[in-house]
């Protein structure tokens, strides 16, 4: 399906109507971008294999890259995947929020084959922002939503940055202001007695240990299992250079904390300030058209984790 329009329209009071207007667009098959609390999200029914086909032309997106099913509450989440005690732990701690757990698909669940990538297992999270909530429940089905954004690009944390990358592909982009996380959900892998980080995001290791009292380990290998894994990922077009404390000539600096810049993630040092600017800075940075990216230090601890888990990916060979 070739979701190619002739015109986008940004919305920006989502009221009743909208809500209604969005649903309808997918249930018919288009796609819609939506705002969460992370990213703006590509959206599609995820039951639609031909509409779920569009999400994956838009963006370019390889086909054994898999997505993250959005649902309205935990009640739709039970009808798609097995939750074991310790998954429904960590829905009553972190729902709706940034976290997506990586469950065993139940059989004829419904949502079609290019949503797993054909693993066994399915993504899921409950979005917090409740306009997003309120089209799913409108709809009445899960919506696949990765990025909006075109493949191994930096992610949208604006109506506008969905419509600088994929206005071509998108008819409806509901405008909900900046988003509040600035990066992905954090992803884990949970099983009746364990728990495996595949993506670090703002709901950190340590709260999810202090929420299960279970050890969180990460994952080993390179195998693919959820989305945000591929090595290069949320990457500008200007070659990017991590850990710089001075600035060079022709090269645009992000700063952070007592390292200043061109523009900073914080001045203050507050690792959630700067996981909420980062993506809008590297995207402010990549337009300067200068030689290089420079990114001060981030501390490799807390939130700081998932920062620097995106600049590795953004600044690793294509």
């Amino acid at each position: 399906m070739n979701e190619s329009v002739q015109s986008t329209e940004i919305v920006q009071e989502a009221n009743a109507a909208v809500i209604m207007a969005s649903a309808d667009h997918l249930a018919y098959g288009g796609l819609v971008a939506l705002p969460t609390e992370t990213v703006y999200g590509l959206a599609a029914d995820a039951t639609n294999g031909t509409a779920v086909a569009a999400i994956f032309e838009a963006k370019n997106r390889p086909h054994f890259n898999p997505l993250i099913c959005h649902v309205y509450d935990g009640e739709m989440a039970a009808k798609l995947v097995n939750i074991n005690a310790v998954a429904q732990n960590l829905i009553d701690a972190f729902w709706p929020g940034p976290l997506t757990l990586v469950l065993p698909a139940l059989a004829d669940n419904g949502i079609c084959d290019l949503v797993t990538a054909g693993l066994d297992t399915l993504a899921v999270r409950m979005p917090a922002n409740e306009v997003t909530r309120a089209i799913i429940e409108k709809l009445g089905k899960p919506i696949a939503a990765p990025s909006a954004n075109l493949s191994g690009k930096i992610s949208p944390t604006t109506a506008a940055h969905v419509a600088e990358s994929l206005s071509d592909f998108v008819k409806v982009i509901v405008d909900d202001g900046p988003t509040s996380e600035g990066i992905e959900s954090t992803i884990v892998a949970v099983n009746e007695t364990k728990i495996t980080l595949l993506r670090p995001g703002t709901i950190t290791q340590d709260a999810i240990e202090e929420a299960t009292g279970l050890l969180v380990t990460t994952q080993n290998s390179a195998e693919i299992i959820a989305p945000g894994m591929m090595q290069s990922h949320y990457a500008p077009d200007t070659p990017l250079i991590l850990n710089a404390e001075l600035r060079e000539n022709s090269c645009f600096m992000i700063g952070f904390g007592a390292i200043d810049g061109d523009i900073s993630l914080s001045q203050s040092g507050d690792l959630k300030e700067a996981a909420s600017k980062l993506f809008a800075s590297l995207r402010q940075a990549d337009k300067a058209n200068m030689s290089k990216i420079l990114v001060a230090p981030i501390p490799h601890e807390g939130l700081g984790i998932a920062i620097n888990d995106r600049l590795e990916r953004a600044a690793a060979p294509k």
